[in-house]
């Protein structure tokens, strides 16, 4: 397992263009899950990093938090709006795990409210899930040309050549 701490440390450039672009985006991002019969599925969602993790929780009984329930694997993107993708974008791959810590979430409501004002205090969340990351991807566009950072739990980021003739890969 992959902390937000642990993933910070070991991708501090993808974990820098997180942030930005978190931030920049007023914490929103888009959540692929898959559904009942395997086909995908994307939903906004605002995730948290609190006490060194990275947190998706929302609204319960929502459809996406059902298929996380069932298959606890996902791929996180922050949301772009600049088809130039001038300040980067994102893609985080975990899977998560549901905390049933009331003395955590109890904080979690806490910070929330302070940093924004939402109120959820006294709230139990279930689903609470932590991320658990198996990999990430960042795209920015440096002296003209794009460049693709890759990293897995383990192994140093590193960045893909794409060429000036090619689309670049799917990361």
């Amino acid at each position: 397992m992959t902390s937000w701490t642990e993933f910070a440390a070991e991708a501090p450039h993808i974990s820098t263009v997180f942030t930005r672009r978190h931030a920049a985006t007023g914490n929103l991002c888009m959540l692929a899950t898959l559904r009942k019969d395997g086909s995908p599925r994307i939903s906004p969602l605002e995730p948290r990093i609190f006490e060194g993790e990275l947190w998706l929780v929302g609204m319960p009984g929502t459809k996406k938090f059902a298929d996380l329930a069932r298959d606890p694997r996902f791929c996180l993107h922050t949301a772009t709006v600049d088809t130039q993708v001038s300040d980067g974008d994102v893609k985080i791959f975990g899977t998560v795990r549901d905390v049933q810590d009331p003395q955590l979430q109890r904080r979690w409501a806490e910070d929330l409210f302070a940093e924004s004002g939402f109120d959820l205090r006294g709230r139990r969340f279930e689903p609470f899930y932590a991320v658990d990351f198996t990999g990430a991807s960042s795209v920015e566009i440096v002296d003209g040309r794009m460049e693709v950072t890759v990293w897995k739990p383990g192994q140093p980021e590193h960045v893909v050549e794409v060429s000036d003739e090619a689309e670049p890969a799917t990361t």
